[in-house]
């Protein structure tokens, strides 16, 4: 139970009658929100909401009541938060804010901003904002997923319970908070690194320069981008005037690092001396059948069985790249051993390197 003054009373009164148009308007911006964010194609852990609860209001209007002239001085009423994965999409969120809100920049915080040097601490950043057709303003907080772990932290073992903490807790509370803060600039700084070295990548890709390009996730899927067998599938599939139907060929990072290639280079060396062979083994497996349909998987595959067939992988090389393209089966036994016994009749096998 609380006991209000006569004014606090009267906002009260007031909260339970405007109630129906907070939580109205809390689906409404809510959904405004999410909307901008997708739109501006960011990611972030949730968008929470709530309407302040009657409790939660009469505790506050015990305290301080006096302070408010009417329930409008009350900006957090109705609260929104948005939790993001990085530091720098706090301020990436905030200017989605800004164009879709108007923002009240005098009673607006920013806590980042509030610590002393030598201190740690919860940090966050909160928006007094208004929608033209409300009469009362609303409040977001925007901070990323570790300040929001602090801050739950902080307010279950702190001011909350309503004992004074001794001073050893303090001081753990701000070196874990130093921690968290640390690891937030750490998250954000290598994202940026990472975003730095796959445009680095792809400007070399683009720029012909394979052999300085070691072969990973994001490098393979730039050189995919340059359709690189697409003259081999082309070729191969010109033996029974096939349709190339185009299919996922990232499977394929993994078949070729396990062949040996290290660089966008060696997998450009692969197609430069092995597509003959590649050619051979389709022209063999073409004529046993009269399909008119290929997956533009072919052209990659033969490349990888010309590859070990040449260089002695034998049954087990292809048993291998077998397990990796179509997942672990005794089937992929048998087909190893039947390709080696076809592997005599096909010419590249008798050539010289």
């Amino acid at each position: 139970m609380y006991i209000l003054d006569p004014h606090s009373e009267a906002i009260m009164e007031e909260y339970r009658e405007q109630r129906p148009m907070f939580l109205e308007a809390e689906k409404k911006i809510t959904t405004q929100l999410r909307e901008s964010l997708a739109e501006a194609g960011i990611v972030v852990a949730s968008v929470e909401s709530r309407v302040k609860a009657e409790k939660s209001l009469a505790g506050k209007l015990e305290i301080k009541g006096a302070k408010y002239k009417s329930l409008a001085d009350i900006t957090d009423i109705l609260g929104l938060r948005v939790i993001t994965f990085y530091l720098d999409d706090v301020d990436v969120v905030a200017s989605v804010v800004e164009r879709l809100f108007d923002v009240d920049w005098e009673n607006t915080v920013d806590k980042r901003r509030l610590h002393a040097l030598d201190s740690f601490g919860y940090q966050s950043l909160h928006y007094i904002c208004r929608v033209p057709d409300m009469p009362f303003r609303f409040e977001i907080q925007m901070r990323t997923l570790l300040q929001h772990a602090w801050s739950n932290m902080n307010h279950d073992t702190g001011y909350k319970s309503g004992v004074e903490i001794p001073r050893e807790y303090i001081r753990n509370m701000s070196r874990l908070a130093g921690m968290l803060e640390l690891a937030d600039e750490q998250f954000s700084r290598i994202r940026s690194e990472l975003t730095d070295y796959r445009r680095r990548m792809q400007a070399l890709v683009a720029s012909g320069n394979l052999d300085e390009v070691q072969l990973d996730g994001d490098t393979f899927r730039s050189y995919l981008d340059l359709d690189p067998f697409h003259p081999l599938n082309r070729r191969i599939a010109a033996i029974n005037q096939a349709e190339i139907q185009e299919v996922p060929l990232m499977p394929y990072l993994a078949a070729f690092k396990d062949i040996g290639c290290q660089t966008l280079g060696d997998v450009q060396r692969i197609i430069k001396d092995y597509s003959e062979g590649a050619y051979q083994i389709a022209c063999y497996q073409m004529g046993l059948t009269d399909l008119d349909i290929m997956a533009s998987s072919v052209g990659p595959q033969n490349l990888c069985i010309a590859f070990i067939l040449k260089n002695g992988g034998g049954r087990t090389g292809l048993r291998r790249l077998f397990d990796h393209l179509l997942g672990t089966s005794e089937a992929n036994d048998m087909m190893a051993e039947m390709m080696v016994e076809q592997s005599a009749s096909f010419p590249f096998m008798n050539q010289k390197n």
